[in-house]
């Protein structure tokens, strides 16, 4: 086996899995930035293209929720559940009265538009998660997570998520053990500037996106919310419960709530949902963006909560008692822990939303660079590529982690171990990395011996 100093034994394993990581998580990655640079890129767009439906012309006095819900039940049939209503109390905005549709998907629903002052419909749509986005920016959304395939389309972004953060520190650490003593100005160095420039501009974001997409991921979601429980950095949650007993949590609500169709209907009373509204303005809720939801059962209660996740960020939610209007549970934002509003942030960064457009122009040229990044990085690869096929058996993966000293074996087979529990898709792609690396070991290693005989 050839020998070589750990130094240089350390920095081939890493530039061999940079190299691996570049050639076949790329194209993952430079898909997630570009869906997600469209999705953050829209709002705009989403705005002008469903106008009508989203503003009223006229002003004038609004009429009472109990009558703009009663317009929208008429519109729907009356054969739908009412799921929740975002009234419009911002300038000209119309009410978004929402009904649980058994034949939407998790997350949506479908969503009446109602002229607060004519009491006339604007629009028919599905609407999407607590964002409440339009059919144009959920076709974004769905093909950003999933690549438009369903669950098993979300494995893409998963790998993506799970890899970048290990590409942009490993290769702020190559240039920073191997960066030539003297600037050259050949073509192999321009696009190495290049790209290595752009990682360090980008490495605060590429972490940042890898530590948040985790937190959506099938399986290192997961992880990821255990890991929040034990530490008590969960996002406090709203006890609906009227007899006192504690409510369920759940971290990612606006992901992952689903209409229980199975659950008998209880007798609504559209008055409630403005007695419910002033309940909660004397309770404090003062943004004007807020969702209200009825009670599934008669020992639940209503829930009003702020949905304005800009800056300041506005979450505060109250569950008010429908029989007293009392109000029985809140949450405070200001309240939570720490870690919880990091993560409610970190959350509504990547989504474009904490600081409006600001917000909204950083993350469309930080997509737009990481997508150039990942370009140049295959050009780079295109310039140095081996000349014949017939390479050395030495460049792969596993013969880079076989040259390591023992102690440096037994540290990164434990790494490994540690992040392929944590992080699945990783662990999964890494064993697919090594047997990719075997075979082409062993298929070299074949050559070589061929062509000396």
């Amino acid at each position: 086996m050839t020998t070589c100093t750990p130094r240089a034994a350390w920095l081939n394993l890493l530039r061999r899995l940079h190299f691996y990581i570049g050639l076949f998580i790329g194209p993952f990655i430079f898909v997630a930035a570009l869906s997600g640079t469209l999705y953050v890129a829209t709002p705009q767009l989403e705005n002008w293209l469903y106008h009508d439906a989203l503003y009223s012309v006229e002003g004038g006095a609004r009429q009472p929720l109990a009558e703009q819900i009663a317009v929208a039940e008429q519109a729907t049939g009356g054969h739908l559940r009412l799921h929740a209503v975002r009234p419009g109390l911002d300038g000209n905005e119309t009410t978004r009265v929402m009904f649980a549709d058994p034949q939407l998907g998790a997350s949506e629903n479908r969503a009446l538009f109602i002229d607060p002052v004519t009491l006339e419909v604007k629009g028919d749509m599905t609407v999407y998660g607590t964002s409440g986005i339009l059919p144009l920016r959920q076709w974004i959304d769905y093909l950003h997570r999933s690549l438009l395939l369903g669950d098993i389309g979300r494995v893409y972004s998963e790998l993506a998520a799970s890899w970048m953060w290990v590409a942009a520190l490993g290769g702020i650490t190559l240039w920073f053990f191997t960066r030539p003593k003297r600037r050259l100005n050949n073509a192999l160095q321009r696009h190495r500037r290049l790209h290595v420039t752009l990682g360090w501009i980008l490495l605060a974001g590429m972490l940042l996106f890898s530590a948040t997409g985790l937190t959506w991921s099938q399986w290192a979601g997961g992880n990821v919310d255990s890991l929040r429980a034990k530490f008590d950095w969960m996002t406090p949650q709203l006890n609906t419960q009227l007899a006192g007993a504690p409510g369920a949590s759940d971290p990612h609500a606006e992901h992952h709530r689903m209409a229980d169709m199975t659950m008998p209907e209880m007798p609504l009373d559209p008055r409630l949902f403005d007695e419910t509204l002033r309940s909660a303005r004397q309770a404090g809720i003062a943004a004007t963006k807020v969702e209200i939801r009825p009670p599934r059962s008669t020992d639940k209660a209503w829930t009003v909560t702020e949905i304005d996740r800009r800056w300041p960020t506005r979450v505060d939610a109250v569950a008010i008692d429908g029989n007293s209007m009392t109000v029985t549970n809140r949450t405070r934002f200001a309240d939570f822990p720490l870690m919880a509003k990091l993560t409610r942030w970190g959350v509504d960064f990547h989504m474009g939303i904490l600081f409006g457009l600001v917000n909204q122009l950083l993350l469309i040229a930080f997509g737009s660079a990481l997508c150039v990044m990942i370009v140049v990085g295959y050009r780079l690869w295109w310039i140095r590529r081996p000349a014949s096929a017939n390479g050395n058996p030495a460049n792969t993966l596993l013969h880079g982690w076989l040259l390591l000293p023992v102690t440096g074996r037994v540290i990164t087979a434990c790494l490994a171990l540690f992040f392929a529990v944590a992080l699945p898709v990783m662990g999964a792609s890494l064993l697919v990395f090594i047997l990719i690396d075997a075979a082409r070991w062993k298929q070299r290693a074949a050559r070589s011996v061929t062509t000396r005989a």
